[in-house]
């Protein structure tokens, strides 16, 4: 009996000294595993804007595009793209022959148009009036003749010595007769309708329209500087033949530009009237020039692949130079915040909609939900939840996820 007890103690001896074991091996351990190494920050105190970029295209507030009036040929050519030139400079001229052609046909029209109103306000042309006065007397004398005849028979049919048949007869020259008289007078009243009259008066206004159009086109032969501007292209070189409505060249006041930006549809509503831009020109990289926005999207269109929203931007200062229609970089300004506390945004994260970081506090992490203001691409403002100088884990050098609680060292 003793001798059992003895064994049953040494048993329970030998089962404590395992546990002592094993909770110092689990100890040191503990004491010695290698802790994940991490980079952090610290929450600090800075300016904080946003901003969104974008590409986009110059382009004259009033642009001047000068196109061929008619299909010809060029006769010469008097300037070359950069130049800059007064208002009525000459710039380039066209062969001519078929617009001089076009208004001397169109100067003939006129004058027949004109003539022919005048005939119907005047019942006539001077030759139709004479001709129709010299009808009206000669219808005037047969008539009177017919009468004369009439009377003469009916005094002998009354004695018998004229047949019924005679008196019939000439009562029927009578009429013929007062019938031409009629038209010969109504010739020399009113030879035309007022109808007449119109159509011929309409005639002479499409004719001289026709040769306002014809001299225009003349005059556009020889191709003059509508304001004082920079000829920015030149489309055509001397003896070119060119399709009525060809591009010539193009000119435009260069201090006078705008920017036509296009921002994609999920940036749009952060777009304002006033918002400072900044310009980029990749022809000129240390160039800077500076604008704002002038107008937002009033809807949105296709570009490309993209769904843009187009604005227009004011580029303060007359600098000029941008030239048109080379392609930018815009970059708008959002928001700006100054004084602001703030982290960077890789030691944000998430859960269900609620943003939250890891505080670093004695090497260990501490999930800490915060509340975030206005991001930038690379910092977030924090309203609440954490204090200037605090220290939140970005990551994992190891890519290792972040734990609550997690031991770890912190590395540059």
């Amino acid at each position: 009996m003793a001798e059992a007890r003895k064994q049953m103690d040494r048993r329970w001896l030998w089962l404590g000294a395992g546990v002592v074991l094993v909770g110092v091996f689990l100890s040191v351990r503990s004491l010695t595993r290698e802790r994940l190494a991490v980079r952090v920050a610290e929450a600090d105190r800075q300016s904080l804007a946003s901003t969104v970029s974008t590409n986009g295209r110059v382009e004259p507030r009033i642009n001047y595009e000068i196109h061929s009036p008619l299909a010809t040929t060029v006769k010469a050519v008097y300037v070359q793209p950069g130049d800059t030139v007064p208002a009525g400079k000459l710039l380039m001229q066209l062969d001519d022959i078929d617009a001089k052609a076009r208004v001397a046909t169109a100067e003939s029209a006129v004058k027949t148009a004109e003539a022919e109103f005048e005939a119907a306000n005047n019942n006539g042309t001077l030759e139709q009036r004479q001709a129709a006065a010299a009808d009206l007397a000669r219808s005037t004398i047969d008539r009177n003749q017919a009468q004369h005849n009439l009377d003469a028979l009916i005094k002998l049919a009354a004695s018998g010595a004229a047949s019924e048949s005679e008196v019939q007869s000439a009562r029927q020259r009578l009429l013929s007769a007062q019938t031409s008289l009629d038209a010969a007078q109504q010739a020399v009243r009113s030879r035309y309708s007022t109808t007449d009259i119109a159509r011929a008066k309409a005639a002479v206004e499409d004719a001289q329209s026709n040769l306002a159009a014809a001299r225009q086109v003349l005059g556009e032969t020889n191709v003059v500087a509508p304001i004082s501007g920079t000829v920015y292209t030149v489309n055509v070189g001397r003896t070119e033949f060119v399709e009525q409505g060809a591009l010539l060249l193009q000119i435009a006041d260069l201090h006078q530009e705008r920017v036509r930006a296009y921002f994609d549809e999920p940036e749009i509503g952060a777009l304002a009237v006033g918002q400072p831009i900044v310009i980029r020109w990749d022809a000129k990289p240390d160039k800077v020039w500076r604008g704002h926005i002038e107008r937002t999207p009033i809807t949105v269109i296709t570009y490309g692949t993209r769904t843009v929203g187009e604005v227009l931007i004011a580029i303060d200062g007359p600098d000029g130079g941008l030239l048109p229609d080379t392609n930018v970089t815009v970059t708008v300004t959002t928001s700006s915040q100054t004084n602001v506390l703030s982290i960077p945004r890789e030691a944000l994260f998430s859960q269900g909609g609620k943003p939250y970081v890891f505080k670093v506090e004695h090497n260990e992490l501490v999930k800490t939900p915060v509340v975030t203001g206005t991001p930038n691409l690379t910092q977030v403002a924090i309203i609440s939840g954490l204090n200037e100088g605090d220290e939140v884990a970005m990551g994992s050098t190891s890519g290792q996820p972040l734990q609550e609680g997690l031991p770890i060292k912190v590395v540059q």
